[in-house]
């Protein structure tokens, strides 16, 4: 096994050493989620957080890692009697991105459930992390349904297998941590909330830190052992420190004025339930202990809220997390009164020791060896938006410009709104989502087929059906029923898909105007939002000018997406297509990576086509393209003015889709629009379908 590198030699990264740190302490403070650019240490920081963690009393042979003090009377390998036990390291059990519901939450041998009437079970990743840690790389890549047995399992401390009437509960309870890059996607609102903590983390600017982190690096990887030597004497401290912590934690005191300034907390930052404010609870109450204090003071309340609210107060995927912490501040100041009065009341108990580890007045230090470099404890904010500035007006384009000659200033977008569910016809076999009818794993039956490999959802009245006429000749005496493996059917499920939602924007000087450009950009905006509903990946191509770019290829990260479309530009004539001919390339390259995903093309045009030769008839040839291919489109006229060329319309009949006007956008009518495309679009998908 490869020697982890030491948790006290990472630099920096004060917030998310000190949220591990109080995981460690209390686990009921509820996992944390660890978001940040590529490179930051978020791996490093987790994995060697296990070796900090105190042994744990297992009983001996149990696959469920049960407590021998209180073993679990439902354990599948019990009962056991309550006894000696042995101790082990506590466990880091690695998630994969790519695990199947089996590897997660074990498997069930269904056939020899039916054919011997014996439950074998294998354990999967749920049993192996009981009273470990659960560690999850790219937590916001995972399958939805695997994130909810994942979040169901931390929030019960169980875990649940049942199929066909057979069923098996076990023990898990286990420290959560997810790590993502927010510019891979973004996880649900409702999936955040239940981390208990997050934290945001970045590379340092500072030169002297970074070239302490190359250094260190380069260290461990030269010599890890000898490295890991080194840092022995600082790790044995802050082991011994959680274990301090621990044992106090029952001690420590959460008075009503504390819990009245987490309570008022909340609700100055509008954060939805009341998880957050026992989250913040539970993380004030670990501080104190962490810093060796038996009362809970202000100090730890607003770092808590650091640690526990900024990902509680996102509105929509497009807010960056963060908090403002003079509201904060505000807020804490105005309900002090009550923790005067509480420290008052304290004063006939056990004066706790004021200078004991922490000191400082009750300050919580930012980590194992306090603070080592530039970062405050303080977690870092989410970036500003700047005020976009207002651009001078200027003519629609129509003079022969290059790209960036008579530019204009991006605008901004109007306020988004809601759209009705808009699918690409057919019968899908994509990735999990929740756009277009797919054959999935999850969903609803349909049908029964012979299993390819092992049988994972079984269907019972086929199995039964295809059994039956053979238990004469197979010898059948009993009321058993004598299945074989012949006679197993797998389900046939339908679900729902996530598809490749494809952008591609007219920002050309006809295009241009303040107003409709602002239109558009709300348009496209809402439905980004849609498609960050409905786990799509998105994609974004604008053409302006004498060409077409790649605004941004293929993502997950629909913020990303709205992020380039805010600061979009516009002037210039009207390539049309280049755009299109370059969303083609696009879709091509992106088959081979992912044939199993369909993609819907969202072309947002006028339909006007100028610059070059014949420039009509070219955007026609590339429109043809994709109605031969039967990929899904939809075209969102922005065509304004009372006398109207019905461009877009015939646009998006050479696209073989369906062409709908920015004010048609917002009404219901809009709800079964790419549902209802017709012609090549429906052939093509029903034979790739096929």
């Amino acid at each position: 096994m490869s020697t982890p590198f030491p948790f006290t030699a990472v630099v920096g990264q004060d917030d998310l050493r000190l949220a591990l740190l109080l995981n460690a302490v209390s686990p009921a403070v509820g996992g944390v989620l660890v978001r940040g650019e590529k490179g930051t240490a978020k791996s490093t920081a987790v994995r060697a957080l296990s070796a900090l963690m105190p042994e744990v009393p297992v009983v001996p042979g149990c696959r469920f890692s049960c407590d021998p003090a209180r073993p679990d009377p439902g354990c599948p390998d019990g009962p056991h009697e309550p006894g000696a036990g042995v101790d082990r390291p506590a466990r880091m059990v690695e998630l994969p991105v790519g695990a199947s519901e089996d590897r997660l939450v074990g498997a069930l041998d269904i056939e020899r459930a039916l054919a011997e009437g014996v439950k074998a079970f294998e354990p999967g990743l749920l049993a192996d992390a009981h009273r470990g840690i659960l560690y999850v790389d790219e937590v916001n890549l995972l399958h939805d349904h695997l994130v909810d047995l994942l979040l169901d399992a931390a929030a019960m401390g169980a875990s649940y297998v049942e199929r066909e009437g057979v069923s098996v509960r076990h023990a898990s309870k286990f420290l959560l941590v997810g790590t993502m890059n927010p510019e891979e996607g973004e996880l649900r609102p409702q999936l955040l909330d239940r981390f208990g903590l997050t934290v945001e983390v970045a590379a340092s600017r500072e030169p002297d830190q970074r070239v302490e982190v190359v250094r260190r690096r380069l260290a461990y990887d030269d010599d890890p052992a000898g490295f890991a030597a080194r840092w022995a004497d600082d790790e044995a401290e802050v082991r011994q420190r959680i274990a301090a912590a621990r044992e106090l934690l029952p001690s420590v005191r959460l008075g009503d004025g504390a819990l009245r300034q987490i309570a008022a907390t909340c609700a100055a930052f509008e954060v939805d339930g009341m998880r957050a404010d026992i989250v913040m609870a539970r993380t004030a109450t670990a501080l104190a202990a962490w810093a060796g204090r038996t009362d809970v003071l202000a100090e730890d309340v607003r770092q808590a809220a650091l640690l526990a609210l900024p990902h509680r107060r996102r509105r929509n995927p497009f807010d960056a997390p963060g908090l403002d912490e003079d509201k904060l501040d505000e807020t804490l100041e105005e309900f002090a009164g009550d923790e005067s009065q509480n420290d008052a009341d304290n004063e006939n108990d056990e004066d706790p020791d004021p200078d004991g580890p922490g000191g400082g007045g009750g300050q919580p230090p930012s980590g194992p060896e306090g603070p080592d470099g530039p970062q405050g404890p303080q977690g870092p904010q989410g970036p500003q938006s700047g005020d976009a500035g207002a651009p001078p007006e200027a003519g629609e384009g129509g003079q022969p410009q290059a790209p960036g000659a008579g530019e204009q200033q991006p605008v901004r977008a109007s306020e988004p709104f809601r759209t009705k569910a808009l699918s690409v016809p057919g019968l899908g076999e994509g990735a999990a989502g929740r756009r277009s009818r797919a054959r999935t794993e999850h969903g609803r039956t349909t049908g029964a087929r012979r299993p390819r490999g092992a049988l994972t959802k079984l269907h019972l009245a086929a199995t039964v059906h295809a059994a039956a006429p053979h238990q004469r000749t197979r010898g059948r005496s009993g009321p058993g029923l004598v299945v074989r493996r012949d006679d197993l059917r797998q389900a046939t499920r339908e679900g729902r898909e996530g598809n490749l939602v494809l952008f591609v924007v007219d920002a050309s000087g006809s295009m241009a105007a303040r107003q409709r450009m602002s239109a558009v950009k709300g348009a496209v905006l809402s439905l980004l939002l849609d498609a960050y509903q409905r786990r799509d990946k998105v994609g974004l191509v604008t053409f302006r000018g004498t060409s077409a770019d790649v605004a941004l290829p293929p993502t997950s990260s629909v913020d990303a997406a709205a992020a380039r479309l805010e600061s979009l530009p516009t002037g210039g004539r009207t390539p049309l297509a280049a755009g299109l001919l370059k969303a083609h390339e696009v879709l091509r390259v992106e088959r081979l990576r992912d044939p199993a995903r369909r993609a819907l093309v969202v072309v947002v045009t006028d339909g006007r086509a100028t610059g070059g030769t014949e420039p009509v008839a070219l955007a026609g040839r590339a429109a043809r393209l994709f109605a031969a291919e039967g990929i899904a489109s939809v075209v969102v006229d922005c065509e304004a003015g009372y006398v109207r060329l019905g461009l877009a319309g015939q646009l998006a009949g050479e696209l073989g889709g369906t062409a709908v006007t920015l004010d048609e956008l917002r009404a219901d009518s809009i709800a079964g629009l790419v549902r209802d495309v017709q012609g090549g679009s429906q052939g093509g998908s029903n034979r790739r379908a096929a």
